[in-house]
């Protein structure tokens, strides 16, 4: 396990910016009292923020109000998840924000750094930035409140899904019909009467077949899922989506008792799809939406 403590503050961008420049497709939620932001499109772009945690999820484009976020967490390296790290970068330095942190598997760190130093001889600008290698199971933490997980997944690449847990400390059981001036005593004594425990806020799988979610229980608690969908059509075989890494709508259909969440974001759909087509589908292999928790980021 890794661990490090990172400040969730981070400077805003100017507002002119957003009314001068032209910005790439940004759809906004609010589940309970979260902001989700973002957009996938399976082989064209993945991008997604939490903007109350300043937290970003892939980056396969850069919308203008993301770059003021600075914690960013990669699945994979395939273009459509990866593709605008270096704009990402680059426009931090150019706006004079610190380097941000960007989080991504292991493997990917070396030929990230190639990738990013090609542009600095391309720019001529520099590319100021701090690459961490994850591991599956590695824990890093977000402030003194959060913490992320990354959990393999399962793609045509190495792969991680991430959850976002809130740490709490809680009155351990043998100490709770104890008044306050008893806790503060035994707290004074060096005695530990509190036991953090750990509340699943938020769940991301990137790319994945089903196994990635079987496999991880933990992403089917938290509150709030973001999952992909990338075939919905009837008749396509599942064993070959499967095997490039995907999931299919049969899949949720087939799990529709696993899934605890609050809210559940489906995305990444295939661009074979119009958006009418997949409410279509969508609609009629799970006609109440999974109780209603079921959002089509579309």
């Amino acid at each position: 396990m890794t661990s490090k403590v990172i400040s969730s503050q981070s400077p805003a961008i100017p507002t002119a910016v957003d009314s001068v420049v032209g910005n790439v497709p940004v759809k906004t939620e609010q589940f309970q009292g979260f902001t989700i932001e973002g957009w996938s499109r399976a082989a064209v772009q993945t991008y997604w923020r939490i903007n109350e945690l300043k937290l970003i999820f892939d980056v396969g484009a850069q919308p203008w109000e993301f770059m003021g976020t600075s914690t960013m967490f990669i699945t994979h390296t395939h273009l459509d998840h990866i593709a605008a790290l270096p704009l990402y970068v680059s426009r931090r330095r150019m706006m004079k924000m610190d380097p941000p942190i960007v989080y991504l598997p292991e493997y990917a760190i070396d030929d990230c750094w190639k990738m990013l130093k090609s542009f600095v001889h391309l720019d001529r600008g520099a590319m100021p930035c701090e690459l961490e290698p994850l591991q599956d199971g590695d824990e890093i933490e977000i402030g003194r409140e959060w913490l992320v997980t990354a959990l393999r997944t399962h793609h045509t690449i190495p792969s991680f899904g991430f959850l976002v847990e809130q740490r709490r400390q809680k009155l351990k059981p043998e100490y709770r019909e104890l008044t306050g001036i008893e806790i503060r005593d035994l707290r004074l004594s060096g005695t530990e009467v509190s036991a953090e425990t750990r509340v699943p806020v938020f769940a991301y799988t990137g790319d994945t077949s089903p196994a990635g979610l079987d496999d991880n229980p933990e992403f089917y608690d938290a509150k709030i899922l973001i999952t992909e969908m990338t075939f919905v059509a009837p008749g396509h075989r599942r064993e070959k989506i499967h095997k490039h890494g995907h999931m299919h709508l049969d899949d949720f259909r087939e799990r529709v008792d696993r899934f605890q969440n609050d809210a559940i974001i489906a995305s990444h759909f295939s661009t074979r799809y119009s958006d009418s087509q997949v409410r279509r589908w969508v609609e009629r292999q799970l006609p109440d939406a999974l109780g209603g928790r079921l959002n089509l980021w579309i």
